[in-house]
Order: C-alpha cells, then sequence, then structure tokens
C-alpha cells in the first residue's frame, strides 16, 4: 500500500477502504516495516565485505572498510548487527618449536620486545610453523617487517632444513635493497644458530636478534602472523590436500600483504602503507 501510494500517487483513504484496514493499523505496520529495514542496507553491505574476505574479518575491520564507503556507523552497532547475523571471526594460534639447544653460536636480543618500526626495512622479524594435512607436514618460513607486517619473503617446504632458511633470506635479498643496520630477529632454533644462516646474514651487512630462550613473547609480531594464518585460512579450509593447501597459502600471503588491512596502520594493508610511507619519506 505505501509503495502504491509513493509510486502511483493514490489516495490511501481508498487504499484503506479496499484493504479493510483503519488508519492505526497502516501506521503502525509502516512503523515497524521501517524499523526493521532500517539496517538493511548497512547489513547487505556487511555480508559482502565479510564473505570477501572470506570470514577473515571481525566488526572493527569492517567498520573500517564501511567508512571508506562513507558509512559513519559506529563500530559497536556493527558489532551487533554482526551478532545477529551471525557473522564472527576467530583466532586460534599453534606453535612450532625448532629449538634443540645450543648448537651453534647464539645472539643478543637487540629487539627486547621492541617491535616499534618507522620505517620499512629497519626491523624484521622470522620464524618457522609447521602444519600437517593429510599425513603431510608442511613448514612456512618467512620473513615479516616490524614496521607495517608485511611479509618480505617466504619459503614453503616439506622439511624443516637449512635449505628452507637460505632460500628465503636469498629470496629477500634478491626483491629488496636492504639498507645499513637493519635488524632481523628470531627464536633460538637451531637454523638460526647455524653458521651458514649467520654468515649469510653478515655478509648483508644485517644484524642478528635472537629471543630469550623459550619466551614466545620475545618474537610476538611472527607469532601473531602465523595465528591470522592459521585461523584465517587452514582451520577454517579444513583441507585434506597439502598441494591445495600449498596453493591457497601462497594466494593468501598475497593477499594478506596488499589486501589485508591492519587497525594499527590505520585501515591500510602493509604494502599500501609501506608505499605510503615511501611516498611521504621521499
Amino acid at each position: 500500500m505505501e509503495e502504491l501510494r509513493r509510486n502511483e500517487h493514490a489516495d490511501l483513504a481508498v487504499l484503506l477502504e479496499l484493504k479493510k484496514m483503519a488508519r492505526s493499523t497502516f501506521y503502525y505496520h509502516l512503523k515497524h516495516h521501517k524499523k526493521q529495514d532500517k539496517y538493511k542496507e548497512v547489513k547487505d553491505m556487511i555480508y559482502i565485505i565479510f564473505h570477501k574476505h572470506k570470514g577473515r574479518y571481525g566488526y572493527r575491520r569492517i567498520t573500517l572498510e564501511l567508512r571508506k564507503d562513507g558509512s559513519l556507523i559506529n563500530h559497536k552497532t556493527v558489532k551487533k548487527l554482526m551478532d545477529e547475523m551471525e557473522l564472527k571471526s576467530e583466532v586460534r594460534k599453534v606453535k612450532f618449536h625448532s629449538y634443540k639447544g645450543e648448537v651453534g653460536k647464539t645472539a643478543p636480543n637487540i629487539i627486547d620486545r621492541d617491535f616499534t618500526a618507522e620505517i620499512p626495512y629497519q626491523k624484521l622479524a622470522t620464524d618457522v610453523t609447521q602444519m600437517t594435512i593429510g599425513g603431510r607436514k608442511i613448514y612456512l618460513s618467512p620473513i615479516l617487517d616490524m614496521c607495517d607486517g608485511e611479509i618480505l619473503a617466504y619459503s614453503i617446504t616439506e622439511k624443516p632444513n637449512m635449505e628452507m632458511v637460505l632460500g628465503m633470506l636469498n629470496q629477500m635479498y634478491r626483491r629488496i635493497k636492504l639498507p645499513e643496520g637493519v635488524v632481523l630477529h628470531s627464536d633460538q632454533g637451531w637454523h638460526y644458530q647455524h653458521v651458514a644462516y649467520q654468515n649469510s646474514l653478515k655478509k648483508h651487512g644485517i644484524i642478528q636478534s635472537m629471543s630469550r630462550k623459550g619466551n614466545c613473547l620475545d618474537n610476538a609480531m611472527m607469532e601473531n602472523f602465523f595465528g591470522l594464518m592459521k585461523s584465517e585460512l587452514l582451520y577454517s579450509g579444513k583441507y585434506t590436500s597439502a598441494d591445495a593447501f600449498i596453493k591457497d597459502l601462497i594466494d593468501y600471503i598475497e593477499y594478506y600483504n596488499n589486501e589485508r588491512i591492519k587497525l594499527r596502520l590505520n585501515g591500510m594493508s602493509p604494502v599500501q602503507y609501506r608505499k605510503m610511507l615511501t611516498a611521504s619519506i621521499v
């Protein structure tokens, strides 16, 4: 009736007579309908953003995306709407331990939990995580920039050997011209105590830093990335094929670097933030 009245300019009294409806009843249903539809457009946008990012965004990131499109909706309202729509992002963390005692030379903890970096390629972190898919063990060894969280280089292998970390380093050397005084932080895993690893860093002027033994908080930024990757990809995908997972892992790292926004980066992805910083420095 409201649509006819609005579009066809029909007389309300006539419509009420035809429907045998009281005027008060009409206005009650009209008010109730408008109340129900108040957030319909916002809910549609939330649904699109949530599924575009494959359920990886919580209400705070979705709020930022909505604001990019001009919506000034409060983050508390977004959370309430997501709860009503039963849209929820969850994070779980699993850690691979590569510590085998002192098998080589350890380095001091230069980072000492100070993960702040004002410019790219100043402080880097690395670690190894293990995943088991269909009975096959998959190892991911990345290098992360503490400034923006970007994954600068990585290796994916089925054996956690020295070739894994050396290949990762060589990939970074090819891709990036590192400035003087770069610090690369890790735990005390055997790879990082190995003479081949340490010689590679020295050759390229990189300062080595290591966490204290058995303290995962000393490498919290790397731990956080592994937790995100596993919650947003591994656990949600329910993989049975290691090859399918590896393919999706490569795609995920590309997505993480270039599309996935971070709250601490003012709603930008790591690559977007790096480019913004680089442009401002120049």
